[in-house]
């Protein structure tokens, strides 16, 4: 049955992946604007009986196979390298330096107090420096959960963007990015905090097993350790999995951390297997990246160390200039992983809506209209107000 509403002569989008009849010779061609425009498409190249999803920006609008998935999270930094790099550098510039000013100017002070206290109040000054060292890395931390709920922010608005055929500049992604700041940091928080009690009560269980004495309590103590520890990263993987997409959902969708982890659990349902194993092998092609850059350079980094001062005598400076140049080196390699993860997890969520609820289309529809000159609404919140209900933060 055909539309009554629809003029008699309008041209009918294709189904993407779909056979469509070849246009014939000196037939006009529709598809002249929007995303359809200047691509081999139905009704531009006479003959053409395939339709290829349309790409406006980073990767094709249509489910994201995994090559494509990896390929798009570094493509991410060739695309906009000002904004994604310059931020990941900043961001994890300001971490470290942070981390290693507060922390090592507290230790060194420690020490010193430490070397300086009477013997009969070294026990109490260490326990005292201790203290303060434990105290100190609180400031870090903090900075660290913001600063990378922030990055993060920061990449899945570029990716979301980047996906339209729309390129930011690092000024509008951090100022875009730091209106869901809040939601993200208390989400990161929320995470680290499970991850803290569940190593803690772990702990707990061995030392008070081996505190019991006798073999039998080692023995047992040693077992819950491995045990446990299993069960806590089985937990952490499967938590992490069905959350993993919350940051995009907190960011893109406008939605509060709760109505994220609902929404965040519905589409990982059937995809479980999938988003797990992405998320693990990026992590391990990450890291092995990492580490092929990093550990020549620590190698090469000692043994020069060794030939400059081979008997320690400038021992402190020796170390300063070590420490310095380690973090030449390892703050843009910390910043390249930060980007590639951040991209593929904003990807899996795109990749999801995709398959689930034709967000592909939406997209398609959105790139088509702002080329018209039309007045649309976001895509990404389309579901929020129509189908989920879920209240934004």
């Amino acid at each position: 049955m055909t539309d009554p509403w629809q003029a008699p002569d309008a041209p009918v989008p294709p189904r993407y992946g779909k056979f469509v009849p070849p246009v014939a010779p000196g037939q006009d061609a529709p598809y002249q604007t929007g995303p359809y425009a200047g691509s081999p498409y139905p009704g531009s190249v006479p003959g053409q009986g395939w339709t290829p999803p349309p790409k406006p920006g980073l990767i094709p609008l249509r489910p994201i196979g995994f090559g494509t998935l990896l390929g798009a999270s570094f493509q991410v930094l060739r695309r906009n390298p000002k904004a994604t790099f310059g931020s990941a550098l900043i961001v994890q510039a300001a971490i470290m330096l942070v981390t290693v000013l507060i922390v090592g100017l507290v230790t060194f002070w420690a020490i010193d107090r430490i070397d300086s206290a009477p013997l009969d109040q070294k026990d109490a000054v260490a326990a005292g420096s201790v203290l303060a060292g434990a105290l100190s890395a609180i400031i870090p931390i903090a900075l660290s959960l913001i600063a990378s709920a922030l990055l993060q922010a920061v990449i899945v608005v570029e990716v979301a963007r980047a996906t339209l055929g729309e390129k930011l500049r690092l000024g509008v992604l951090w100022r875009t990015a730091a209106t869901r700041l809040w939601p993200l940091v208390l989400w990161t928080a929320l995470l680290t905090v499970a991850l803290f009690i569940g190593v803690a009560v772990i702990a707990a269980f061995v030392v008070l097993l081996i505190s019991v004495g006798g073999t039998a309590g080692f023995v047992a103590g040693v077992l819950v350790g491995i045990f446990g520890g299993l069960m806590l990263a089985a937990a952490s993987a499967f938590l992490y999995t069905k959350t993993s997409v919350v940051p995009s959902l907190i960011v893109l969708e406008k939605l509060s951390v709760r109505a994220s982890v609902v929404r965040s659990w519905s589409l990982t349902r059937g995809y479980f297997w999938r988003t797990l194993g992405v998320l693990l092998l990026i992590g391990l092609i990450v890291q092995v990246i990492t580490q092929i850059v990093t550990t020549p350079v620590s190698l090469l980094l000692g043994l020069g160390a060794m030939l400059i001062d081979p008997n320690g005598t400038l021992s402190e400076e020796t170390t300063y200039i070590v420490t310095a140049l380690t973090l030449i080196i390892a703050i843009p390699v910390a910043a390249v992983a930060a980007v590639v993860q951040s991209a593929a997890i904003a990807l899996i969520y795109l990749d999801l809506r995709m398959r689930k609820e034709g967000l592909d289309l939406e997209l398609a529809r959105y790139v088509e209209s702002a080329a018209q000159g039309g007045d649309v609404p976001d895509p990404y919140l389309t579901p929020t107000a129509a189908s989920t209900g879920y209240p934004a933060a």
